[in-house]
């Protein structure tokens, strides 16, 4: 199956936002992709005192869009990350949607953990500041395979990924917004770490470019497979990669690498 990686370089206009994603998703379709990963909060990339305002329910006017896209090309969506209404005042989640062909909702994820650091030559970046972390760890099972989702800084955090194949994932997907200094050094490493160290498929849809308040991301969007290979790689521009997904081949691998057999999660 053909596989979609879309890299865009969102700002704080919500609309020319969403009108680009539309499009980027019928790039990828017209090449024959069946899945298609956005990039996190790719609606809305704007400044962080603006994120409750900006927030949606799920579904709202964002996803009810992107269900109408997977039902045009019957293909299945998830949608990086939105900023969803939460009920705390003046906080919201990061929340990546996936979508079926039918355009139904199969599952959510709210992002689990969050951004806050400061680094040096760059503005201080404080996510929980505005969004409310989540607290449940999320597959889906679909005819392709199961996908267990995440978001960005998540990729940090290998126990999460662990687990998500302990459930049963063949496939992750990372929507991220990296910044460019820590991208240059460490998105690749970690993205084909996540890989390699999980026996698993892996897109990361990433923004890319200059965004408003200062931020620059690093885009680079990729889709590796479970050997650490690069299989398509963005340029610097807003663009869709495709490449294809073999879980004969994952099968394989990870019977002649069964490393994930020999965990000893009762020591650990």
């Amino acid at each position: 199956m053909l596989v979609a990686a879309i890299q865009m370089n969102s700002q704080d206009d919500k609309e020319k936002n969403v009108r680009s994603a539309e499009s980027l998703i019928d790039v990828a379709a017209q090449r024959g992709a069946k899945l298609a990963v956005l990039p996190e909060m790719f609606n809305f990339l704007g400044p962080g005192e603006q994120r409750p305002s900006e927030a949606e329910q799920i579904p709202g006017p964002t996803i009810e869009r992107m269900m109408a896209k997977a039902i045009q090309h019957r293909m299945f969506i998830i949608a990086g990350s939105i900023l969803e209404t939460a009920p705390e005042p003046g906080k919201v989640y990061n929340t990546s949607v996936f979508i079926n062909p039918e355009g139904n909702i199969i599952a959510r994820y709210r992002k689990i953990h969050l951004f806050d650091v400061v680094v040096e030559g760059q503005p201080p970046y404080q996510e929980s500041a505005t969004v409310v972390p989540g607290d449940e760890i999320v597959i889906s099972e679909t005819d392709f395979g199961t996908v267990g989702l995440s978001v960005c800084y998540d990729m940090r955090f290998p126990e999460l990924y662990c687990e998500l194949v302990r459930r049963g994932a063949q496939i992750i997907s990372i929507p991220a917004a990296f910044t460019l200094h820590t991208g240059l050094a460490h998105w690749e490493v970690l993205i084909r770490a996540r890989a390699i160290e999980n026996l698993s498929y892996v897109i990361a849809a990433a923004q890319v470019g200059s965004h408003p308040v200062n931020r620059e991301c690093y885009g680079n969007s990729m889709i590796v497979d479970p050997w650490g290979t690069v299989l398509a790689r963005a340029p610097n521009f807003e663009s869709a990669v495709v490449s294809e997904i073999d879980l004969q081949y994952l099968n394989k691998v990870r019977t002649n690498l069964p490393s994930l057999t020999h965990r000893r999660d009762g020591i650990y």
